[in-house]
């Protein structure tokens, strides 16, 4: 460009490289997968985590440890204490071979299949008398024995009408759930745990063959023979097998 005076003015045009920078839309484009991939592996522990106490609720379950009586055998079994009637007839067959519709489990009474073990407050050590028969077994027993077994079951009421060597009256009480034969008179109450019967000894009548004399061995020697007199004889075997632990009847 020419000045006034004639000289040319030179312009040196600087030109200012503009700075480089990265697309805006790759880096949030980055910074999210990023994002995206933390949050996965943090739900990832947290899933495994809540696995992980799952399992360890299952073996922090309260059990209690019980005592599983049936046909003159008995087998322990330790089982939640939140298990059903029907959960614990389940596991009676695991190891009886019983089935649970061939079962009466009883606990202070018939056990209620749809109550938990809490419900009823069943604790560690209680003793579960369970009767019943297998198919085999029921399959096995014909007709006249069947009609016996009928006969010689036990009453569900109190067997009373009998008398001791003084005189008195008598009254047997068997306490199939707590394992126990209670033997009343009109003074007390004898509650006898079934086990600690060493013998059961039984004889007619002469004269009266409908009836029996029975010894219960309370102790180790026969002086502790408590004897009961007048026992109907068609109760007399279900007795002997009910004490000393043949449970072959419903």
């Amino acid at each position: 460009m020419a000045t006034q005076d004639g000289s040319e003015e030179v312009i040196i045009e600087s030109e200012t490289k503009p700075k480089e920078t990265e697309p805006l839309g790759d880096d949030v484009e980055k910074s999210d997968k990023e994002t995206t991939s933390q949050t996965e592996a943090g739900n990832a522990t947290t899933q495994d985590s809540s696995f992980s106490n799952g399992d360890d609720a299952d073996e922090n379950l309260e059990t209690v440890d019980l005592k599983i009586i049936w046909n003159k055998n008995k087998y322990d079994l330790k089982i939640p204490l939140d298990s059903t009637g029907a959960k614990l007839k389940e596991r009676i067959h695991s190891l009886t071979g019983l089935p649970p519709a061939m079962q009466k489990v009883m606990y202070k009474g018939l056990l209620p299949e749809d109550k938990t073990l809490r419900e009823i407050r069943v604790t560690t050590g209680a003793k579960i008398m369970v009767v019943g028969s297998t198919i085999n077994d029921v399959l096995a027993v014909n007709t006249p024995k069947e009609v016996i077994q009928q006969e010689e079951r036990l009453p569900t009421v109190p067997l009373a009408g009998m008398f001791n060597k003084s005189g008195g009256k008598v009254r047997l009480t068997f306490k199939l759930e707590q394992d126990q034969l209670w033997i009343g008179t009109k003074e007390r109450t004898e509650k006898v745990p079934m086990g600690s019967i060493k013998n059961v000894l039984s004889e007619p009548i002469e004269d009266h063959e409908d009836y029996h004399m029975m010894a219960f061995q309370l102790g180790p020697t026969e002086a502790s023979q408590y004897w009961v007199y007048w026992v109907p004889a068609q109760f007399v075997d279900a007795i002997k097998d009910t004490v000393l632990g043949k449970w072959q009847y419903f």
